[in-house]
């Protein structure tokens, strides 16, 4: 049995017919917002309390104009090999691809990479 039907059981047993009337009277002009001092519970307020409690920050978070960052100077491979040698004392190994998956293809064009 579900909370409205005990909860009208009890009304049943509490209440005369003219009482029941009244107490639907009186139900009908909160739900049609009649009476101002009597507010049905909100379940939608009650499930989501904070909806629409938001403020505005006083301030945009952006104050400054951005800043691009300048790209680093490009290296030559060569370079790059000489350096890695000196700093950990070996040669960089060469890549090992495994057995099974497609090769690289030949030369890449730049103008595909940007």
């Amino acid at each position: 049995m579900t909370k409205i039907a005990r909860f009208i059981i009890w009304i049943c047993s509490k209440f005369t017919r003219v009482e029941i009337e009244g107490i639907i009277r009186g139900l009908v002009e909160v739900l049609a917002n009649g009476n101002p001092e009597v507010k049905p519970r909100d379940d939608f307020q009650e499930k989501h309390p904070n909806y629409r409690k938001f403020s505005v920050d006083p301030l945009p978070p952006l104050t400054s104009p951005l800043t691009v960052k300048t790209a680093a100077p490009a290296c030559d491979y060569k370079e790059l090999l000489v350096r890695y040698q000196e700093t950990h004392g070996k040669p960089l190994s060469q890549v090992k691809y495994r057995s099974g998956l497609p090769a690289l293809p030949g030369p890449i064009c730049l103008s595909l990479l940007q």
